[in-house]
């Protein structure tokens, strides 16, 4: 029998693995260094390090920045777009809006496919589904043979109102893959059935472009471990919060683009309902940047469009992910003005902070907590050495005697912009949402999350930070803890109080249907199949739309309103229930469920720390120089306390404990630092 279920999450820096015991409830963990040039070679690494039998493998789960990487990199094969005549550009022009918008030079990337890329045919279907003109085939085929001479086999077939009725886009296809056979083709009616035509192209352009590279990558890792004596389905995860086997992926690659953040939030929300916080901040500071997710009521957020560059809107549901340029390689430096300032650019993992030695010679928050005593002499178990007199260099030449400051007093100004940009981040997603982060605890993990947390916390009034038993790959553990899932939805535009109830039952319906297909397809089940419908709504003459649930049987509408105005009030404070609601689009999750792993608590036993691993001295702020016990988390059992100074090591983290505060490990092996001694 199967026992083990492996999840492996590739960083910017490190590659993490997680390895779950179904027999002895017990979780191992290893970290390997992340090989950017091909993320395989390090998941295979890490399944070699972790000395894992994949004969022995039940469920082998993958959160992956392969389509991430690629949008960020537009390293993209040759690709091409086909659409209605008249409308090429509609990637070029796009919404009209800018990042900046008082900065005149400051342009939107490229659309992701040239101009001289994009073609056009004649057909024209209006926006109620109706045929004007009737899709030229002759010109359809001609464009067909001329995209076969140039070697192009990627591409997106996007036509006005495709969303009202496919049938032209379908049957592009069709000519293309005739003419084509090698062709990988998608159409926006199938990936994006929405109404604004920009988003819907983008999305499915980014489909086109991502559909070899991710394919590829997913089915050479697919095959090295079944070479390797895997024989279940490589799972992997998407933005949604769910996971899809290879065979979806091939078809909807755009989903992954945003795998690897999303990993991080869904593992938050697990612990935050282990330790009973309805109420969460998760803050994944890895070696590049930071992720923050909050869970509100026990759910995390959702937004239905997200972007890896601003200006290229990737519409499918997402887990709500803030990401800042904040991780332990990002670079200090002083701007043009003479301020400090900490990121957006990061050293990465080549060449690395320069305490790393590897050729790296700019002072990042790594060398900024080794100068300050918060890191010792190594990382990650050994596999990162780490040079305190390179790091001191680094501080002292770009900060110190610029800023005409000692060396630690440089280190912890770094430290302190560090903490302030990830607070700034924290109530972007909180307060402006309209939630106190004082009514939140803070979730830090990632490999530099626990050094920073209870620092973030105590300037935004947190009253408690969790830092899990293994932060340092606590994103790949959130792969263990998704089931599959598929997103779906239909325009169905009208005033909500005239709508056809009937109407709307039958378009669920055959949601459903389609839903139930996919499920089925990736070896779901029916009992393990379940299916959440939702509904967009707005007030009429409104642009944007508000998600609400959305149940079944007589008076589910009606129900849909008035919560929908309930959401409008607590989003927005303020809500007009004699205003006319419009339907906008509506929505259905298909999630197929799948095992999780059984967590086991431990038995809480109220005991001291017992004695230190070593004391050291580390630099506390105000506090100046303060000796300072290393614990080593492994001998910290459940129920034992301390109060801060203290330092916590493990294999994949570092926990730093601030004066003023006391710690205590959970039945969980969570550790709690709860900041009301703070002076």
């Amino acid at each position: 029998m199967s026992t083990v279920r492996v999840a492996v999450d590739v960083g910017g820096t490190f590659t993490d693995v997680c390895i779950f015991d179904d027999e002895t409830k017990q979780m191992r963990v290893t970290k390997v260094p992340s090989t950017p040039h091909d993320p395989m070679i390090a998941v295979m690494n890490g399944v070699e390090r972790g000395e894992i039998d994949l004969s022995n493998v039940s469920l082998f789960s993958h959160g992956t920045t392969v389509a991430t990487n690629a949008l960020i990199t537009r390293n993209f094969p040759a690709a091409a777009l086909v659409t209605t005549r008249g409308f090429r550009d509609v990637l070029e022009i796009r919404d009209g809006t800018k990042d900046d918008l008082w900065d005149a030079y400051n342009d939107v990337s490229a659309p992701y496919i040239r101009r001289r890329d994009r073609f056009e045919v004649t057909e024209r279907v209006d926006y109620s589904g109706n045929t004007l003109t009737a899709l030229d085939e002759t010109e359809a085929r001609e464009l067909a043979e001329l995209l076969k001479r140039r070697g192009v086999s990627t591409i997106a077939v996007c036509f006005l109102n495709s969303y009202a009725n496919p049938a032209h886009e379908t049957r592009m296809r069709e000519i293309l893959e005739e003419v084509i056979p090698e062709a990988t083709v998608s159409t926006s009616a199938e990936i994006l059935p929405e109404i604004f035509e920009y988003p819907r192209f983008n999305t499915a352009v980014a489909n086109a472009v991502l559909a070899p590279l991710v394919s590829g990558y997913v089915n050479r890792l697919s095959d090295q471990l079944r070479e390797g004596g895997y024989q279940g389905d490589l799972l992997l995860l998407h933005s949604g919060g769910g996971s899809m086997t290879p065979r979806l992926v091939e078809k909807f690659p755009v989903r992954l683009a945003a795998s690897g953040i999303a990993a991080g939030a869904i593992s938050a929300k697990h612990i935050a309902q282990q330790c009973g916080y309805d109420n969460a901040v998760s803050l994944d500071m890895g070696g590049t940047s930071t992720d923050i997710a909050l869970v509100a009521d026990g759910e995390l957020r959702i937004t239905q469009e997200w972007q890896v560059e601003y200006g290229h809107p990737i519409i499918f549901p997402s887990i709500e992910v803030l990401t800042i340029g904040a991780g332990g390689g990002s670079l200090a430096h002083i701007d043009i003005a003479g301020s400090l300032r900490n990121g957006p650019q990061s050293a990465g993992a080549d060449p690395g902070p320069a305490c790393y030695d590897t050729g790296g010679d700019q002072p990042t928050n790594t060398d900024a907590n080794v100068v300050l005593g918060r890191l010792g002499s190594s990382l990650a178990g050994g596999v990162k050495q780490l040079e305190k007199s390179l790091a001191q260099r680094a501080v002292r030449r770009v900060i110190a005697e610029p800023l005409g400051m000692g060396l630690e007093e440089a280190a912890q100004a770094i430290i302190s912009v560090a903490n302030a940009n990830m607070a700034d981040a924290v109530r972007l997603v909180s307060i402006r949402r309209g939630y106190d982060p004082r009514d939140f605890a803070l979730l830090a993990f990632g490999g530099a999350g626990a050094l920073h947390g209870a620092d973030v916390a105590r300037e935004l009034g947190i009253p408690t930070v969790v830092v899990p038993p293994n932060p340092g790959v606590t994103s790949a553990m959130g792969c263990l803890l998704v089931d599959i899932r598929h997103d779906l939805a239909q325009m169905y535009t009208g005033l909500a109080a005239a709508a056809d109830e009937d109407s709307i039952e039958e378009a669920f319906v055959a949601l459903e249907t389609e839903a139930s297909a996919r499920l089925r397809h990736e070896g779901v089940s029916d009992e393990n199949a379940m299916l959440q419908r939702k509904i967009s709504m707005r007030y009429s003459g409104q642009w944007r739309s508000l998600q609400v649930p959305m149940g079944s049987g007589p008076g589910a509408l009606e129900q849909a309103v008035r919560t929908f105005h309930e959401e409008y009030e607590r989003e927005f404070s303020f809500r007009q229930d004699g205003a006319p609601v419009e339907v906008y689009q509506l929505h259905l999750a298909a999630v197929g469920k799948t095992p999780k792993p059984a967590f086991r608590p431990a038995e809480v036993i109220p005991q001291p720390p017992g004695s230190p691993a070593e004391r050291r001295p580390v630099y506390f702020g105000g506090h100046g120089w303060l000796d300072t016990p290393v614990y080593d988390r492994e001998e910290l059992a459940a129920g034992t306390y301390f109060h801060g100074p203290a330092i916590v090591n493990q294999l994949d983290s570092t926990t730093v404990v601030p004066p003023h505060t006391r710690a205590e490990i959970d039945e969980w092996l969570n550790i709690r630092i709860h900041l009301e001694e703070a002076n």
